[in-house]
């Protein structure tokens, strides 16, 4: 857990100096002051994500969006910039791996098929299933299923920052408002959009729900989860795909649901 930093009004003469006066060392204070915030980012990305993946090019990605981050802030607002900022970083990371193609096309195909599982099962019976009736769905043995969710692992630990539409920024979770400009079609959806993550929340597993919760509200990694749960830390990383992948299923029905006329 990253140690709690002083809020960002306390800089306030710095972000004064940086935002009225545009002095470039004042904004290179801040990247400076907040860099911390990238390392903890790193550090929870680079759970479960392939070994050809390097912690350095994650961090220059992630500087990238603190970067973006101190340029974009609005320092009058009285808001927490971290938060802020490890949206604009994380999501920064995220970009920079898609963009690299870091998950191997059969095993987003693999995510795809059992999401695709999942949602349609899930609105014919109104319950969640079991594995065997996705494997059967799928047509696979339990062991497979197993085996598939364990290969997927990698692919699910960054799918809450994947667009709700592919053609747009914003994300399942960067749920970031203006509140000077707000858009009631917005709000609406918005609050159909939580309210549809709630119930899917709540048809999930205990075991499901407690790493999600521990994972990410908690910011523990699956290793530590897996030391909390005394269960492998391969069967928090099937817990966590699984989980994942019926939240994904629950969201895809809520934009369907909603682009219908």
């Amino acid at each position: 857990m990253i140690q709690s930093k002083p809020s960002p009004l306390s800089h306030y003469e710095l972000w004064k100096q940086w935002k009225s006066e545009g002095a470039l060392s004042a904004k290179q204070e801040l990247i400076e002051r907040y860099l911390p915030l990238v390392d903890y980012a790193v550090g929870r990305l680079a759970i479960g994500l392939p070994k050809n993946v390097s912690r350095d090019d994650l961090a220059s990605y992630g500087i990238m969006g603190l970067i973006d981050a101190i340029e974009k802030f609005d320092y009058e607002r009285g808001l927490q910039f971290e938060t802020y900022a490890s949206w604009r970083i994380r999501g920064a990371m995220i970009d920079g791996l898609r963009q690299g193609d870091w998950v191997p096309r059969s095993v987003r195909e693999k995510a795809k098929r059992i999401e695709d599982a999942y949602q349609k099962l899930e609105q014919h019976y109104l319950r969640s299933v079991t594995d065997a009736e996705i494997s059967a769905y799928l047509n696979v043995s339990t062991k497979e299923f197993q085996q598939m969710l364990q290969e997927i692992a990698i692919a699910t630990v960054c799918s809450f920052d994947d667009p709700i539409r592919e053609e747009e920024s914003e994300t399942r979770l960067s749920l970031m408002i203006d509140e000077k400009a707000i858009n009631p079609e917005y709000k609406v959806n918005e609050f159909f959009l939580k309210e549809s993550l709630a119930k899917a929340i709540d048809k999930l597993t205990e075991k499901e729900r407690t790493v999600i919760s521990l994972f990410y509200f908690e910011e523990l990694s699956l290793s530590e989860i897996a030391d909390v749960m005394s269960l492998s830390p391969s069967r928090i990383s099937q817990l966590h795909s699984k989980a994942i992948l019926r939240l994904r299923g629950a969201l895809g029905r809520w934009k369907h649901q909603l682009m219908q006329p």
